[in-house]
């Protein structure tokens, strides 16, 4: 028997053939004990060296079988078959069929392809708390780094390339994870006895991962908002490093190569974590998404209580109707159960000219005429020639939109402007009381309560002070509590706010910036 050949022009795709053939998971035990000898170093494996490292529940499988499945995977490229010669000792043991066999490197691409397949199907993602402190490691040696006259270009390329790895990371994650979830929650390939055992244990992963991304998304967005100036000179030195080993002719295009995706990069981050030009951040979106899930997993449980209780929901009455539907006798009884069920009848309205209509006004003809006996209906000619009632004619004229673009610019500037004051009015320019706030005008109002709910999201039991950033990075909020009972009262035009007091400290980071 001669060895097959294993290069790619020759394999093709052949090494994926034992995936559809009908003895196929007889192959893939027997393809994952070649890599396990791999792992231990060994090259060639005989087919009874093959049988023992089998699984115990596939140890019932022939010698012969596994022969065979050796053959067929030497046939498809899988594997290379050499001739067994250690254990010859007669002459006639020439004549014997003996092989030992190893993996080609078509087989152990083919392999890899299936393992990382394998990993990508079964992979849940997760929702990464340590990630996030990750990141706002990584960017305060970044605003270290742009502080230096000459930033060292090792630890800028391994403070950037460690970043970009973070965030990557989270990033495909919470895709991962967002997708797992919402599978969870449509209950597709979940058995019920197991979601609801770990249910609870998923809500509270959830509420304390928005926590957690409140906590820091806000600080993110900060850091990345003041390094956004000072980040090109980072990615230059890190773009020039990587290009030190393309040839010299190479160099200067290398280097733009690298800066480009380098600058890709850092966009993608700070798009994550800042809202910008009308667009939310992806951290807020996930945030929302996060958020969604937790009432909608309540429902899903809700639901399925419901349904073991014994009441009836709208898919069991689906397949209760589905179930008439296959028991009725003809074709008319199942249109009779469709209307009875549905209500739905065929239309019967069609467009007439204007002399039927003003005839029919003036001798109107009751609804139970039957149609043989009633008059035929006078159609436009238009209607039945083209199948449109439309009249043709010549087209619009363009809409001048001038006017509502300024319109919708002015109103941009005058919220911007808006904004700023509302900034400004809540900067408590240091620590005071909650309840020397005041009276605040309903937008100030407005993003005040946004500050403060996202500074409570952050509470926990047993603290007495807290911080949180807002999502776009323009406001900070520290609250402190206090132990002597007094009531805060903030006055607005719509009525008073009351709660306990605080001492609070609003800091306005875009004019600390512009100062």
């Amino acid at each position: 028997m001669t060895a097959a050949p294993s290069g790619p022009a020759t394999a093709g795709y052949s090494p994926f053939a034992h995936l559809t053939a009908p003895n196929a998971p007889l192959y893939r035990q027997v393809m994952r004990a070649f890599l396990a000898a791999k792992e231990r170093f060994a090259v060639h494996l005989r087919p009874d060296d093959v049988l023992a490292a089998l699984p115990t529940q596939d140890r019932s499988v022939e010698l012969d079988a596994v022969v065979k499945a050796l053959d067929s995977l030497v046939e498809w490229g899988n594997l290379r078959a050499d001739p067994d010669t250690a254990r010859v000792t007669a002459v006639e043991d020439f004549y014997r069929k003996r092989f030992i066999y190893q993996l080609t490197q078509a087989g152990e691409a083919a392999e890899e392809a299936l393992s990382s397949y394998d990993e990508a199907l079964g992979r849940r993602g997760a929702l990464q708390a340590v990630a996030l402190h990750d990141i706002v490691t990584q960017l305060r040696a970044l605003l270290v780094l742009a502080a230096e006259q000459a930033p060292d270009p090792a630890k800028t390329h391994l403070a950037l390339d460690a970043l970009a790895s973070r965030f990557a990371a989270l990033a495909d994650n919470a895709r991962a994870f967002m997708g797992s979830l919402q599978r969870t929650i449509d209950l597709h390939g979940v058995e019920e006895e197991a979601f609801l055992a770990y249910k609870d244990h998923l809500i509270q992963y959830l509420e304390r991962f928005i926590q957690d991304l409140i906590t820091l998304g806000g600080r993110i967005a900060q850091l990345v908002l003041e390094l956004d100036d000072r980040i090109p000179p980072l990615l230059r030195t890190a773009a020039a490093r990587e290009a030190t080993d393309a040839s010299p002719e190479q160099a200067a295009h290398a280097e733009q190569e690298a800066f480009e995706r380098w600058a890709g990069r850092w966009a993608g981050l700070a798009g994550w974590f800042v809202s910008r030009d009308g667009r939310e951040s992806q951290a807020r979106l996930l945030r929302g998404r996060a958020l969604g899930a937790v009432p909608q997993l309540l429902a899903v449980v809700r639901a399925l209580n419901e349904r073991r209780a014994g009441r009836s929901d709208r898919s069991a009455d689906f397949r209760t109707l589905a179930r008439w539907f296959a028991e009725a006798p003809d074709d008319a009884a199942r249109h009779r159960l469709w209307r009875t069920a549905f209500g739905l009848y065929p239309a019967r309205h069609l467009s007439v000219d204007a002399e039927t209509l003003a005839e029919r006004i003036a001798r109107p003809v009751p609804a139970a005429t039957p149609w043989g006996a009633a008059e035929p209906l006078r159609i436009s000619p238009q209607l039945r020639r083209t199948g449109s009632y439309e009249r043709r004619g010549r087209a619009r004229k363009v809409e001048d939109r001038s006017a509502a673009r300024r319109h919708l610019a002015e109103l941009a500037a005058k919220q911007a402007c808006e904004a700023v004051a509302a900034r400004a009015r809540l900067a408590t320019h240091g620590a005071t009381r909650l309840s020397e706030l005041g009276e605040l005008d309903p937008l100030a109002f407005g993003l005040f309560l946004l500050l403060l709910g996202d500074a409570l999201a952050t509470w926990r039991p047993g603290m007495t002070r807290t911080s949180a950033t807002s999502n776009d990075g323009s406001m900070e909020i520290r609250l402190t509590a206090l132990t002597d009972g007094r009531t805060a009262e903030v006055h607005t035009p719509g009525g008073t706010f009351r709660g306990p007091d605080h001492i609070i400290e609003i800091i306005d980071l875009t004019g600390r910036e512009e100062r």
